[in-house]
């Protein structure tokens, strides 16, 4: 099976612009959609590439660029709310009734709120950190406030100080993923986006709007969470710290927890192979 970058990469031409995708695996296997995170010089791509090729054997697996990071065309508005957006034209353009979830990060956020607001579409769902909200850990979290001091003022010391603290163990951070990270981080579309979401002056306008909401927070909805979920934590997490597993964990009626040890953020990467066995396990069952 060719699971290489060139070999997989797809393009899907809709009225809003170019989403672009990877997708291996049986034509005639259960469809499986990743959906990457956020920060400087993500790609689904980035985040997947390693686990494309284990996940491509039992389903058809498709790896969604969201618009707006560099890769897919951007489509101007709020980045987390264009990446939901884009899920649902994805899968009604290609024909995909319905799919299991696997959401990093900013991805599992759209992968609940999809789950929530559209439950016919995810069969089941699969979240990597960055669900739920923060019982005890302090607001924004150390890898948010890094990730916001590149934001305000970009460059390659506060690239790597940010990637180091994705990671528990630091040799991950290698200098070949650094010039990968800032040569997409620079990006137009990118650097936008990284302002729009964690710029310090956007954060402070969204605490703003948040504490004067009427509206309810995705995570005090989760309880409308009808599929199978699986939430993955790593246990060493400094961007999203396991507490705010506790959340979802309550909320959502049929989710089950699974913490991974020596493990940062990226579980998907640093914890690859336990990873792949425990969601495989969850996904076939």
């Amino acid at each position: 099976m060719d699971v290489t970058y060139e070999g997989t990469r797809r393009e899907l031409v809709t009225d809003k612009g170019t989403l672009r995708y990877h997708e291996a695996g049986g034509t005639d296997a259960p469809p499986l959609i990743l959906l990457h995170g956020s920060g400087p010089g993500v790609t689904g791509w980035r985040n997947y590439r390693g686990n494309l090729g284990v996940f491509a054997e039992h389903f058809h697996t498709y790896v969604l660029e969201f618009p707006g990071f560099g890769v897919s065309d951007a489509w101007g508005g709020m980045p987390v709310l264009d990446a939901g957006k884009s899920v649902t034209v994805f899968m009604k353009e290609l024909g995909i009734p319905s799919a299991a979830v696997i959401g990093n990060s900013m991805g599992g956020v759209v992968g609940v709120n999809l789950a929530i607001r559209k439950p016919e579409l995810v069969s089941k769902l699969v979240t990597i950190g960055g669900v739920g909200a923060n019982l005890f850990s302090p607001q924004p979290t150390e890898g948010l406030q890094l990730l916001q001091e590149f934001a305000d003022d970009p460059d390659r010391d506060r690239l790597v100080r940010w990637l180091r603290s994705m990671v528990f163990d630091k040799s991950l951070v290698t200098d070949e993923l650094i010039e990968e990270r800032w040569e997409a981080a620079t990006h137009p579309d990118a650097r936008k986006t990284g302002e729009t979401m964690y710029g310090s002056a956007a954060f402070a306008m969204q605490q703003q709007f948040l504490a004067a909401s009427d509206t309810p927070p995705y995570w005090a909805m989760m309880h409308k969470v009808s599929c199978p979920t699986l939430l993955t934590w790593g246990r060493d997490d400094r961007v999203s710290p396991p507490d705010m597993a506790l959340v979802p964990m309550r909320l959502i009626p049929d989710a089950q927890l699974h913490v991974f040890p020596r493990c940062g953020h990226w579980v998907m990467i640093e914890a690859k192979e336990a990873f792949e066995a425990t969601v495989l396990a969850f996904l076939r069952a």
